[in-house]
């Protein structure tokens, strides 16, 4: 067969024929109308088009399937979707995807032989790409792909690829698990060998035959039993079950990743087999157990590493010398630290101890070697421990013995030391292969039989997790940073945490003669407060690194940012300063270059471009030169740049003033230089003429001084030719006035030329021309136009040129001689009084010259505040520097990859509609009054726009009855809605239209104006306007489709741009439940018609459920919808059906994976709901894509990570805070992840992924129930385990909103947090954790689960400091402590205490924020801002943060309970009531909050040290401060929080809340009962040990009762345990009192009151009638009460949270209804604690408004009248 496929001589739609007389229907299409190939659809142009196509056709001597509709005409898909059962649409859809990759790849190729033939490397390369995934598995498993060889036969890699897409394409959920597909495919494509090469079945005799065939044969016989065995494990979890009970997405996968499946599952699928049966196969490959220790678990290097060297830093620093290295000179020091060898062995067994705890449920009969490795790994590192031990213990017998270091104690020592080395050897290995990391690599992607057997030991053998070393230069770049750090960090740690606890530890622990104020059950005690001294110390050790690594990589980062050359263009003055070389630097970057493919990367090429680029960025060298306008150079620069400025406009970014300053205006009036836009030029002209006047000396010198500055230079020849131009215009030819004008400027022009201007003409009178010329367009430019004005300034401009100019006076006759006077004296008129003809109105262009000349000559500032927007300046900035940033040259567009974005989305606002922007708030404010204020300037200019567009002629209200669409899209693109997030995407498709124009447009094209700009134009009136006046969701009328983007057939002629751009990109919005919205009407789905309908290349993927018999049936099908403008409808292009309901797991990452499949392109861009992008970002997505043809280190990018801006800061101090902390992340913070550290992952959107790699390799999420909560960063994970590189690049940036409210970001931190809960469970970071090597995993831990486990650790440092000084404050300790050991002035507490301090306020979150902001905007700008957000109590706010994200974090791991929250994405900040933020702060912060502040009152009541006030507040502080941040925040960051009469009703609402019965059908929100029931519900469903430690945890409130009543004056100073036994009588009674009064109030209060009343009064006379009797008869004091209250009050809490993790079998008794009213109670007190201190600043005068003035300090500063906002006094416009 050939090498090349060729077209055959006849093709004919497959279609059938359509009966006589009547028309036929075309079958809807995506993008390319395969079934129509002669028609004259754009993409159907291209060669490549029709060669795939031609390929596809084939089929040939195929063997026949038999099916009946089968004929000769049809393709390879068809052929396959015959014999294999594939459905219809399936087909459909993956035959145009498959001709469009194959399309694609062979655009890119240089010079394909023959242009109509597909070329074979094309197909070969994409079989490659596409089944590489499915080779490794095949390698890995031991056998033979089946892939038989396609030299001879180049239709086979089109047959497998296509296979493949098709398995892909059905395969629904099972996407998520890629080795199952890789089983599917490598049976199918065995049954597709054998039909291809005619093999004949042994059996029948028969030509074989696939195992099964027929109508939809393949989603019934392999899609749906595997999918039922899914939703059979999904169903069973039902989201509360433990992990290790249920088979999730990774187990079913990883069942493929053994030989054996081949034998336990079979083809066709055996389902009798076991793993079709729920309960027959357990866990596969990993048990996710939910422990702490799964930290330890995953990263335990880290923590051996920090655990060995605090073991010697202490060994060495016990010796008491100042320096460590003098303590190491001594022998017995040595010996000692010898012991870190038996702690690293006994390490080792507890890791072997944890892999066989928490992985037992992997032990099965498949497995026997497993249980054999956990057995040998416990038993040999039990060995080496007991080895050590006694080799140690030797050492110092032999020592005893001969009462020195004698030889045989140093034989004895020796032989330590030899077993150390044997002990050493992997460790040496391990850093061996470090060193030279291809050979590690090497090792561990090859699948030799020898190398498992010697790997077996140390892992488990895995498919993923292999190779992942990277070259030598990113290992010397990671490692010096982390050598660097870790140097600093120990350093630090010994000589500020470890030696100075020294000294303290031994006095304490050496204490004698201790007086203890209460029992003790131990004797030397005193030893335990030893503990408690390094409980802290210790736990900060652990956790400081995360300080060290915030320091570090802040200034990696900016030293990174600089050599990317960030920031180097920051404001209007810098802009001014570089403007005049962004034509070269756009034709350099954004245009492609035309060179010969060999060249392309080779180091000649990038040699040239690295000086290009040199010469652009510091304007040096010939190509840089000033740039005349009859270059193609510049003229291609001002279609891209007006382009821009057009958009800004339409986005009312810019006035209609502003567009005038910034445009590059047309090549008219004869100019002859580059007419740079005006807010260039401003000043310039009047600084020439001030020059000229002042400036004695020849021409030449004076033109050289104004040539200095080219603005100037090119001012000063504009202003002249366009006022040549202007008067010799509006003065009328073959008139004598005309002919004198003209002759001026020939006398002008002459002198120049002659160098003699200056002696001719007198300089002093230049400023008067130009007063003169300045009335001349005053009235030119007026409303009304005065032609006889017109012709008094003309007159006075004539006499000043003609009398006063020339250095020589001329007579009357002198000048009638030269041409300038009239040769007649006119008769009772005025010179020019017949000769000026001013033009029309409609001379739009003349006009818009007249008033940048007047600009020109009129401005005389800077104009350093143009443009206005501070959008518009940022977007303008950043895009201009972006331009001398590195980034790879673009290729043209047909030449570059084609890309898809896709957008999940579920129910979200699309466009606000007319109620929702009218409809006011609590406060009277309407979400379109907030966004007038909010976007002040830019509401004027969409009132300006409406003005212009005769929607609005004199009142605003105009804009609600014709203006309403406009209204409505206005108030969309400033809130986080679907519309604002397609506009932005399909910025994309705008500017590859724009790209391929330029591409081919030629010199006279752009010259003449033939800009694709005009086409946007017109294509943008039915994009921005659709129909004439249709209103959302309204049916356009065909009356009014004008517009050629109104219908399919007229879009066949737009010319090759459209084309080209369809095949390049699509835009996919997953809009899950789009069918059940519009069978319900909903106007959600009007709006997304909408979209659909003015945006061609949006399409809609959904899922629809269709009923089926009787209804107990339904049928799920994945949908694709397009607006179809010839029909002027919604048509379905393809229809998928599933094998059951979509969402088994998680609900986003489903949502994606039905849409994929409709995504086209070698790269999608995953984009959510909050996002944003820009048109001039979008003109770089070339040079993005590019980037998947660099290596950046040893491999090429798979993911490529992109900047981003948080638009959402300006809306309050709160939204600000958390605006600047993402932003410094999503930079700074991702740039040194990607490089030098090399473990960025994949934090959400905006990432672009290989898509091809992808889709073969699990999908761009996971989905698994709960353990894959936060779906997005597990591509990154699965991306680095498969071998992906994930790179970082700023050159590029697109818009993200994030959540502006408190209670908005809380809830999103919870889930975050939740997400990272369930993170540290995972295979994925185990396998990292174990995979990557140690100074790559240390990079991945600090910035992924570490970041908030260190949180949740600082936390509980606060937690040991506070219990800890309670305990020695309450045992007496301290006083003895404080006369032979204080510890309060030691240096480590200090550092502790600082340390801990730090990470509270947040200043170590701010570092990076300061050092980004430095870089981008200046330091002292940066400064300022942290200066602001300091004054704004910013330090609160990240406070309250750190105790969201450790309380969810521990909780997740503790009990489980993640979930998606939804945290709505509203902007506009309104009041929220005490008892919302009581449910959603009262466990994770009010409580805590409270119990810290009662043990620091207790600790200042009996604390010897509390006498001292400036000790106390120095030990405290920060202490303290957490308490006011975690208990007050709620309310100083809640709008009118300290307004008196919203707190008085707010309490009144929460009691009414608490004492709200439940109910069947009650919300949270209503009813305490229900609230508390959800609240404590994770404790029904946690496991074993999380109630074992949450009992454990609930024990230390008892410790109150036990310190504090041996302090009561009623026990008289007795410490026996009979006064905390009798302590518990009373506790006793209370409960007593309190279920006696609680069950009379139940039984009475309603019906028979007066026994309530009753029951009460004797409670209260028994109560007073004891407190009598002891004050009488005993020692007790009145101030026992309150005392003993601050006793017991703990008492009784710890009793409810042990209480309520029996819940399951309590909620059973009676004692159910008991225990919830003492929690009532409680949680009545905790809501009275936390309103007094808010009560008490709502009452303080000028709190409430300095609490507006913190919070909405920003707004106010961009002219916000938030006083109006709060209090709603506005006057209502509608």
């Amino acid at each position: 067969m050939s090498q090349h496929y060729s077209r055959p001589p006849t093709v004919a739609s497959p279609s059938p024929s359509p009966s006589a007389g009547s028309q036929p229907t075309p079958t809807p299409y995506n993008i390319i109308p395969i079934n129509d190939v002669l028609s004259d659809h754009p993409s159907l142009r291209f060669a490549e088009v029709r060669a795939a196509t031609a390929a596809l056709l084939t089929v040939g001597d195929l063997p026949v399937p038999p099916d009946p509709t089968w004929h000769r005409h049809s393709d390879l898909l068809d052929w396959l979707g015959a014999f294999f059962g594939f459905q219809r649409d399936n087909v459909r859809n993956q035959r145009e995807h498959l001709l469009l990759l194959l399309a694609n790849y062979q655009m890119r190729l240089p010079q394909p032989d023959h242009i109509d033939s597909l070329d074979p490397v094309v197909s070969r390369k994409l079989r490659k790409k596409l089944l590489k995934n499915y080779c490794s598995w095949c390698s890995y498993l031991g056998v033979t792909p089946n892939l038989w060889p396609t030299d001879r036969d180049p239709r086979r890699d089109l047959l497998y690829s296509a296979l493949f897409l098709l398995i892909w394409g059905e395969a629904a959920n099972l996407r998520f698990m890629p080795e199952c597909l890789c089983y599917i495919f490598h049976h199918m494509a065995r049954d597709l060998n054998r039909l291809v090469d005619g093999f004949i079945d042994d059996y029948t005799g028969q030509p074989a035959r696939p195992a099964f065939s027929g109508e939809n044969a393949f989603l019934h016989n392999v899609v749906i039993p595997i999918y039922q065995v899914v939703k059979v494990e999904a169903d069973s979890s039902s989201g509360s079950k433990p992990h290790s009970k249920w088979r999730n997405y990774d187990d079913i996968n990883e069942y493929f990743w053994s030989r054996d499946v081949f034998k336990l599952i079979g083809w066709p699928l055996d389902l009798s087999r076991g793993f079709f049966h729920k309960g027959k196969v357990g866990k596969t490959g990993f048990v996710e157990q939910r422990s702490f220790l799964n930290i330890y678990r995953s990263f335990d290097r880290l923590w051996v590493m920090l655990i060995l060297y605090l073991q010697v830093a202490i060994l060495v620093a016990w010796q008491g010398e100042k320096l460590p290295w003098k303590d190491l000179q001594l022998r017995d020091t040595q010996i000692t630290c010898l012991t870190v060898f038996i702690t690293w062995a006994g390490l080792r067994f507890f890791q072997s101890l944890l892999d066989a705890g928490t992985q037992y449920g992997l032990i099965s009969r498949e497995r026997p070697f497993l249980v054999i490795r956990m057995a040998f790994k416990s038993i040999v590192s039990a060995v080496w421990t007991l080895v050590f031990s006694i080799l140690y213990v030797r050492i110092w017998n032999q020592n005893k013995r001969d009462k020195g270091w004698s030889n045989a104690a140093n034989q004895r020592v020796t032989t330590f030391l030899y077993a150390s080395a044997i002990f050493l050897l992997p460790e040496v290995l391990v850093i061996a292969l470090f060193i030279i990391p291809w050979v590690r690599n090497f090792l561990e992607k090859s699948n030799w039989k020898i190398l498992y057997a010697l790997t077996w030991w140390f892992q488990s053998r895995s498919f993923v997790g292999r190779g992942l070393r990277e070259g030598i230069i990113d290992n010397v770049k990671y490692s010096l940073f982390w050598v660097g750090l870790l140097a600093v960090k120990f350093t630090f740690s010994y000589f500020l945490q470890i030696q100075p606890m020294i000294a303290p530890t031994k006095a304490i622990y050496n204490l004698k003669g201790v007086e203890y104020t209460w029992h003790e059950f131990f004797s030397s005690s005193n030893r335990f407060a030893v503990v408690v001294l390094w409980l802290p110390v210790i736990l900060i050790y652990l956790m400081d690194i995360q300080i060290w690594y915030a320091i570090f990589s802040s200034f990696t980062g900016a030293l990174v940012g600089l050599f990317s050359h960030l920031g180097e263009i920051r404001d209007t003055r810098q802009l001014r300063l570089r403007f005049q070389f962004f034509a070269s630097a756009m034709q350099f970057n954004l245009m492609p270059e035309e060179q010969l493919f060999q060249e392309h990367g080779t180091m000649r090429i990038k040699f040239r471009n690295f000086l290009q680029r040199l010469k652009l960025r510091y304007g040096l060298g010939r190509p840089y030169r000033r740039i005349e306008a009859n270059q193609v150079e510049a003229r291609r620069f001002a279609l891209i740049w007006n382009k821009i400025i057009t958009t800004f406009r339409e986005e009312d970014i810019l006035s209609d003033h502003e567009v005038l300053l910034l445009e590059l205006p047309p090549d008219v009036w004869n100019v002859g230089v580059v007419r740079w836009p005006c807010i260039l030029l401003c000043n310039e002209l009047s600084l020439a003429l001030s020059r000229a006047k002042e400036l004695k000396g020849p021409d030449r010198r004076l033109w050289k001084k104004i040539c200095k500055n080219e603005y100037r230079r090119c001012a000063v020849i504009e202003a002249y030719y366009s006022a040549k131009h202007l008067l010799l215009t509006i003065v009328k030819e073959q008139t004598e006035e005309h002919s004198i004008l003209s002759q001026l400027f020939i006398d002008f022009e002459d002198s120049m030329r002659a160098e003699k201007f200056t002696v001719e003409y007198k300089m002093p009178v230049l400023p008067k021309i130009h007063n003169s010329l300045k009335s001349l367009l005053k009235e030119l430019t007026s409303t009304k136009k005065d032609t006889t004005k017109v012709v008094n300034q003309l007159q006075s401009l004539y006499d000043i040129l003609v009398r006063d100019f020339p250095s020589e006076k001329k007579t009357m006759d002198q000048l009638k001689q030269a041409g300038l006077a009239p040769s007649r004296p006119s008769e009772g008129r005025l010179f020019f009084e017949n000769a000026v003809e001013l033009l029309g109105e409609e001379h739009d262009v003349f006009y818009r010259q007249v008033k940048r000349l007047q600009t020109i000559l009129v401005s005389t500032d800077s104009m350093s505040n143009v443009p206005k927007n501070i959008e518009a300046r940022r977007r303008i900035t950043f895009f201009s520097n972006s331009l001398f940033m590195n980034m790879p040259r673009a290729p043209q567009v047909e030449k570059m990859m084609a890309f898809s974005v896709l957008t999940p989305y579920y129910s979200e606002e699309v466009v606000y509609s007319k109620e929702q922007l009218r409809s006011e708030n609590e406060d009277g404010v309407s979400i379109l009054f907030y966004l007038q204020k909010i976007y002040a300037d830019e509401w004027k200019n969409f009132v300006e726009r409406m003005k212009r567009q005769g929607i609005v002629k004199e009142k605003e209200d105009e804009i609600w009855d014709k203006g309403l669409q406009e209204l409505r899209l206005w108030a969309s693109y400033r809130g986080q809605t679907l519309s604002r997030t397609v506009r932005g995407m399909m910025y994309y498709y705008k500017a590859l239209e724009m790209l391929t124009f330029l591409d081919s447009a030629a010199e006279v094209d752009i010259r003449d104006g033939r800009e694709l700009g005009s086409v946007s134009s017109r294509r943008q009136e039915g994009s921005s306007h659709g129909h004439g006046r249709d209103s959302i969701g309204q049916s356009p009328t065909s009356s009014r489709t004008v517009s050629r983007v109104n219908s399919d057939v007229s879009a066949l002629f737009k010319g090759h741009e459209y084309g080209t751009a369809l095949m390049k990109f699509t835009y996919v919005v997953a809009c899950q439940i789009y069918g059940s919205q519009k069978a319900k009407k909903d106007p959600r789905a009007d709006e997304i018609l909408y979209l659909m309908k003015n945006n061609e290349a949006l399409r809609v993927a959904y899922v629809d459920e269709v009923e089926k018999g009787n209804g107990n049936e339904k049928e799920y099908y994945s949908v694709l919808v397009k607006y179809d403008r010839k029909l002027e409808k919604e048509v379905e292009i393809y229809r998928i059906r599933l094998p059951g309901p979509l969402k088994l797991g998680e609900g986003k990452p489903e949502n994606q994976n039905h849409a994929i499949i409709f995504t086209r392109g070698d790269a999608v861009q995953t984009i959510d709901m909050n996002q944003d992008s820009y048109f001039e970002e979008a003109l770089k997505l070339r040079n993005l894509l590019e980037e998947y043809n660099r290596h950046y280190g040893i491999r090429k990018p798979t993911l490529l990570g992109v900047r981003e801006h948080v638009f959402t800061g300006s809306v309050s101090s709160l939204a600000w805070f958390m605006s600047a902390q993402e932003t410094s992340f999503v930079t700074l913070g991702q740039r040194v992840l990607a490089n030098p550290l090399k473990v960025r992952m994949h934090y959400g959107h905006p990432d672009v992924f290989d898509r091809l790699w992808f889709i073969t390799r699990g999908g761009i999420s996971k989905a698994s129930k709960t353990i894959n909560i936060s779906e997005d960063i597990f591509a990154g994970f699965n991306c680095t385990l498969r071998g992906g590189n994930v790179t970082h690049h700023e050159y590029i940036q697109v818009g993200k909103g994030r959540d502006v409210g408190l209670n908005q970001v809380s809830m999103f931190e919870a889930k975050v947090s939740s997400g990272n809960g369930e993170q540290t469970l995972s295979r994925d970071i185990y396998r990292l954790g174990h995979r990557l090597d140690f100074f790559r995993m240390l990079s991945f831990f600090y910035t992924t689960v570490g970041f908030y486990f260190n949180t949740m650790v600082v936390v509980l440092c606060v937690y040991a400091f506070v219990w800890g000084r309670l305990y020695l404050s309450l045992s007496g300790l301290e006083s003895s402590i404080r006369n032979e050991a204080d510890s309060t002035t030691n240096a480590a507490l200090v550092t502790v205490l600082n340390q801990q301090f730090i990470i509270q306020l947040g200043l170590f979150t701010a570092l990076p924020m300061i050092i980004e902001n430095s870089l981008e905007l200046g330091f002292l700008n940066a400064i300022w801002d942290f200066i602001k957000m300091q004054l704004q109590l910013a330090s609160m706010f990240y406070t309250f943060s750190m105790g969201t994200k450790a309380h969810y974090y521990g909780r997740t791991i503790l009990h489980g309970g993640a979930k998606y929250r939804a945290t709505g994405r509203g902007f506009v900040v309104q009041h929220k009531s005490f008892a919302e933020n009581y449910r959603l702060y009262a466990r994770s912060h009010f409580i805590k909050g409270i119990e810290i502040g009662v043990i620091l009152c207790v600790y200042a009541s009996y604390s010897a040290i509390s006498k001292n006030s400036f000790v106390y507040i120095a030990l405290t502080i920060s202490s303290w401060f957490l308490v006011v941040s975690w208990i007050l925040s709620p309310f100083v960051f809640n709008p009118s929080g300290f307004d008196w009469l919203k707190t008085y009703y707010d309490f009144e609402e929460f009691m009414n809340w608490i004492w709200c019965p439940g109910g069947i059908s009650v919300k949270s929100e209503q009813s305490w009962e229900v609230w508390w029931e959800e609240e404590t519900d994770h404790l029904r469903t946690t496991g074993l040990w999380g109630k074992v430690l949450e009992i454990i945890l609930d024990l230390r409130y008892f410790f109150f009762q036990f310190g504090i009543v041996y302090h009561l004056h009623i026990a008289s100073n007795d410490t026996s345990i009979l006064v905390y036994l009798l302590s518990w009588i009373c506790i006793l009674v209370a409960v007593v009192l309190f279920v006696v009064v609680s069950h009379a109030r139940n039984k009475y209060s309603a019906k028979k009151h007066i026994y309530y009343r009753m029951v009460q009064a004797i409670t209260i006379v028994l109560v007073i009638a004891a407190v009598v009797v002891l004050l009488k008869f005993t020692k007790f004091e009145f101030v026992d009460i309150f005392t003993s209250m601050v006793a017991f009050f703990p008492t009784g809490w710890g009793i409810i949270s042990i209480l309520l993790v029996f819940k399951p079998i309590l909620k059973r008794t009676a004692m159910w209804d008991t225990l919830r009213s003492f929690a009532r109670f409680y949680d009545v007190l905790f809501g009275l604690v936390v309103v007094a201190p808010l009560a008490v600043l709502t009452w303080l005068p000028g709190i409430p408004e300095m609490q507006t003035r913190i919070l909405f300090n920003e707004a106010f500063s961009r002219g916000l009248q938030i006083s109006r906002i709060l209090t709603g006094k506005k006057t209502h416009t509608n």
